[in-house]
């Protein structure tokens, strides 16, 4: 026992934490209200750096107070950016204030939507389902939150290897099967299908890698030889991974001959649609995924092109006997009942992906598609690649820049290549012309390398951008490139 009275968690002054709620509250407004006055990124300095790594562990509390006044100095300026209106490197969306505060509503609900008859459960189950009618998938379809399209991806490979392996792999492991188990995706899959093959023991060589076309799509007649050779060999194809939008240079591969191809061969057909999926919902541009509705399953982020914070995903099997049969578990504190808690829906979540104790994450996803509609969605993804096609055409109009790869949709990869700049110093000055945008706080692109070399890359799934944000970032790119030409040789 102890001798002192314990600290309580709960406010013991309710009014004064109100107040204080509400100053919270405001500075966020204001916060994200003025986010276009701050720069995309900046560097953490060195006493920020150290005070958040050295700080000791603390035995007793500082107070609701001092805690805040330390996150508004400490961490609030020095995010990775997101939140800007010029910020498209890698693929990140930037949320909503609206979802923001369904998920301040989820936290302070705190249900564990692993299960248990409760709304919660309800509003997922039709989010996804809302979703798989969104993606043209059938009444049979079953699905999922998830973190990120890494795991919602996992969920889709682990369906796949249940269904596909030819054993008992619940029970038996992979030791049972008598033949190596293979996946196909292309080179430029993105790395996710590696970490999966790993994770659920296929190991990484389990992932074979085909060559792509001009367009950066699969190839299908490699994907077919390899195939055959694979076979030939005495291994298992088991699985084909298609996708919706790179992460490099926006392409979706073939899908309708994807789907063609594994309904032919028996291969189970996964699409990672992590942002591209989401074009589906467009009118203009729902044709570049045509195909998608055939695949046994699918892996899409809700935080990137759903303009969603972080972090939900959605994962969809076509069929929810197959995702139930693939992670569905019981145990005697798992027990459903007829009636009371466990009733009706007993552990719904939890049967059907890895987590038991599971966050509200559908919550951001209901209100916000029932507060702005799906059409406010695709009507902003179709901005946000109309900005895209109007910046590719002033880059590739200009005589100091180059496009170094298609751009089908809302990624594009450019350089500085003026007439006077060697080739051999292309990657090298390309690559300076970056980290001073960004150190700058101009914009914040991000790099990657492309067979012809060295690229500026925007990913733009920013419903906060303009086209005065694009021409900015031009700007700036051909007026430092000069600079360092002007700059005596490294």
């Amino acid at each position: 026992m102890t001798d002192h009275p314990i600290p309580p968690l709960d406010p013991d002054d309710w009014e004064a934490f109100r107040a204080f709620a509400h100053r919270v509250v405001d500075d966020t407004i204001d916060h994200v209200r003025g986010i276009r006055d701050t720069a995309p990124w900046q560097p953490i300095p060195v006493s920020t750096r150290e005070a958040l790594l050295t700080e000791t562990l603390p035995r007793t509390g500082v107070g609701p107070e001092q805690a805040y006044t330390d996150y508004a100095s400490l961490v609030r300026p020095y995010p990775s950016g997101n939140l800007h209106p010029r910020s498209w490197g890698w693929v990140r969306g930037n949320g909503t204030p609206f979802a923001a505060l369904a998920d301040y509503l989820a936290s302070s609900l705190n249900p564990n939507v692993g299960g248990f008859d409760q709304a919660p459960v309800l509003v997922e189950q039709t989010v996804t389902r809302w979703f798989a009618e969104l993606m043209g998938f059938p009444d049979t379809a079953g699905g999922i939150l998830q973190t990120g399209g890494t795991m919602a991806n996992v969920i889709g490979l682990a369906v796949a290897r249940h269904m596909r392996s030819g054993i008992d792999v619940r029970h038996d492991g992979l030791i049972a099967a008598p033949q190596r188990l293979l996946v196909y995706g292309s080179v430029e899959t993105h790395s996710w299908l590696k970490k999966a093959c790993e994770l659920l023991g296929l190991g990484a060589a389990a992932f074979r890698r085909v060559p792509v076309d001009a367009d950066f799509r699969i190839d299908l007649g490699e994907l077919q030889t390899m195939l055959s050779a694979d076979r030939a060999a005495g291994h298992r194809p088991i699985c084909v991974v298609g996708t919706a939008g790179t992460v490099n240079t926006g392409a979706t591969d073939d899908l309708e001959a994807l789907a063609d191809l594994c309904a032919r061969e028996q291969l189970w057909f996964h699409v990672d649609g992590a942002f591209g999926a989401l074009v589906a919902l467009t009118r203009a541009h729902a044709g570049v995924v045509r195909g998608m509705s055939r695949a046994d399953s699918l892996a899409f982020d809700l935080h990137k092109w759903g303009y969603l914070p972080f972090d939900i995903a959605v994962a969809l099997v076509r069929d929810d006997r197959d995702l139930r049969g693939t992670f569905s578990v019981t145990a005697p504190y798992l027990a459903v009942e007829t009636r009371g808690a466990t009733a009706h829906v007993g552990f719904y979540h939890a049967d059907r992906g890895v987590e038991l104790s599971r966050a509200f994450k559908a919550l951001k996803v209901w209100m916000s598609m029932r507060a702005f509609g799906v059409d406010t969605w695709a009507a902003h993804i179709e901005r946000n690649i109309e900005q895209v096609q109007r910046a590719v055409a002033r880059i590739a109009a200009h005589p100091s820049l180059e496009l170094l790869a298609p751009a089908p949709l809302n990624v594009m990869n450019f350089r500085y290549a003026p007439p006077a700049l060697a080739p051999a110093r292309l990657d090298d000055v390309n690559r300076e012309i970056l980290l001073r945008v960004q150190e700058r706080g101009i914009a914040l692109p991000s790099g990657t390398t492309l067979p012809r070399g060295y690229a500026i890359r925007c990913a733009n799934t920013n419903h906060r951008s303009s086209d005065a944000d694009f021409d900015a970032l031009i700007d700036a790119v051909v007026a430092i490139g000069d600079e360092i030409l002007r700059e005596p040789p490294p």
